[in-house]
């Protein structure tokens, strides 16, 4: 795990925090996490990686997947046959309007914190995201991932972010993956070829010692 003071061009990158993950009531994701300490944990870490971000005046994007009913987002120019392109219109999750795309009362963005736009896909760049053009727009260059899963929609983000030229790194106890199993493989053997790992209060004591509390 690395600890290193935040680059003063960091940003806290929020992936999914909504309700169709954190509502234990209503959210279809929430009921099929196995490993509920690993989302408490999440949760937790989370909410103090935000408190660190907005204290010490590091943008905040908070990066939701809302998609239209049917989903044709997700069938491009092709049919969607396999994987979550097929499985998402299937279950009938991310819908807008629903009640699974709020997002989730600890995680509702501050005026003035963007929100990403046109997202269509695992990755938080994905589809016509506006991500990227977020980021450039406020000059970021580091970029701190937490959300869910851990090994889909936060992997795929990092990856991404990797190849666009961001330097990236994951919250490892500010994201959840169903299982402890999925959680481990990420971090034992993907992470460390496309960025680096922290934890919530590295995260902070790093902001604490480059940037002056607000």
């Amino acid at each position: 795990m690395t600890v290193m003071s935040a680059h003063p061009n960091a940003a806290l990158v929020l992936i999914e925090f909504q309700r169709e993950w954190l509502d234990p009531e209503h959210g279809r994701l929430n009921h099929l996490v196995e490993d509920r300490g690993l989302l408490d944990t999440a949760v937790h870490g989370a909410a103090a990686a935000l408190a660190a971000a907005r204290a010490h005046g590091i943008p905040v994007v908070h990066v939701p997947l809302v998609l239209t009913p049917g989903a044709p987002e997700l069938a491009s120019w092709t049919p969607a046959r396999l994987g979550l392109r097929a499985a998402i219109p299937k279950a009938g999750t991310w819908i807008q309007g629903s009640t699974g795309v709020e997002f989730a009362e600890a995680f509702q963005p501050a005026p003035g914190e963007p929100v990403v736009r046109g997202r269509a896909g695992a990755s938080a760049f994905a589809g016509s995201s506006d991500l990227d053009l977020i980021l450039r727009r406020l000059g970021v260059t580091d970029l701190y991932l937490a959300g869910f899963a851990t090994h889909v929609c936060v992997e795929s983000t990092l990856r991404e972010a990797h190849d666009r030229g961001y330097t990236a790194h994951v919250i490892h106890d500010a994201c959840a993956a169903f299982t402890r199993t999925q959680q481990d493989h990420v971090r034992e053997h993907v992470i460390h070829h496309f960025g680096d790992e922290t934890d919530a209060a590295a995260f902070a004591a790093s902001l604490a010692a480059a940037l002056p509390a607000r």
